[in-house]
């Protein structure tokens, strides 16, 4: 069919409907883009990087001075101040362990199974105020001993990458809780993980 300006009305349908094709997959590319950087960076510091989000720093100075208002005039009802955030408070206790060198396994280019040297400085933090910290000073080289019965079943690929000391840390910590019969054990600090 013709249409009084002489084209086909049957030949700007597909072009219509190619036309709708790609601004949707543009749309959809650039939703995943935008999906992707609030991903890369957290939604808080994207929404900065865009202007719609207040200065994190201009609040955190606000909010200080409000608080240290309060302390000085005597409204905060006698409360002591709050720890910063994600400052560990004085009930968390980091307690060192001696060094630890242990064999493991590991396979060469050829398939060869070898021996390598896993060397391991590491503390636990944990809370004292959880009923049976006490026991964790007293049971260390109990911890310390299935800490080295358990590195010595690792292979080298059990060891690589983030994932592997992930893995590490909470088999650590799995075994700290179990010995020492508490959930005291909060989290292990690795100083050193040399693998030769």
């Amino acid at each position: 069919m013709v249409d009084s300006t002489g084209t086909s009305q049957d030949a700007e349908t597909p072009k219509k409907k190619t036309l709708l094709r790609i601004v949707a997959l543009l749309l959809l590319c650039v939703a995943a883009l935008a999906g992707g950087f609030v991903a890369s960076v957290g939604p808080q510091r994207a929404m900065e990087l865009v202007g719609l989000a207040d200065n994190p720093e201009d609040t955190a100075a606000a909010s200080g001075e409000d608080a240290a208002e309060e302390h000085a005039t005597g409204d905060g009802h006698g409360a002591a101040p709050a720890t910063p955030a994600g400052l560990p408070g004085e009930h968390i206790v980091v307690t060192p362990f001696q060094e630890i060198i242990v064999n493991i396994t590991a396979t060469t280019a050829t398939g060869r199974q070898t021996t390598r040297f896993l060397k391991l400085n590491l503390a636990l933090a944990y809370d004292n105020r959880v009923s049976g910290a006490e026991n964790i000073e007293s049971r260390k080289l109990f911890l310390r001993d299935s800490f080295q019965e358990y590195l010595r079943q690792l292979n080298e690929n059990d060891l690589q990458g983030s994932i592997g000391l992930v893995r590490l840390k909470s088999e650590l910590l799995r075994r700290a809780r179990a010995i020492s019969d508490s959930e005291a054990p909060q989290e292990f600090l690795i100083a050193d993980l040399i693998v030769q």
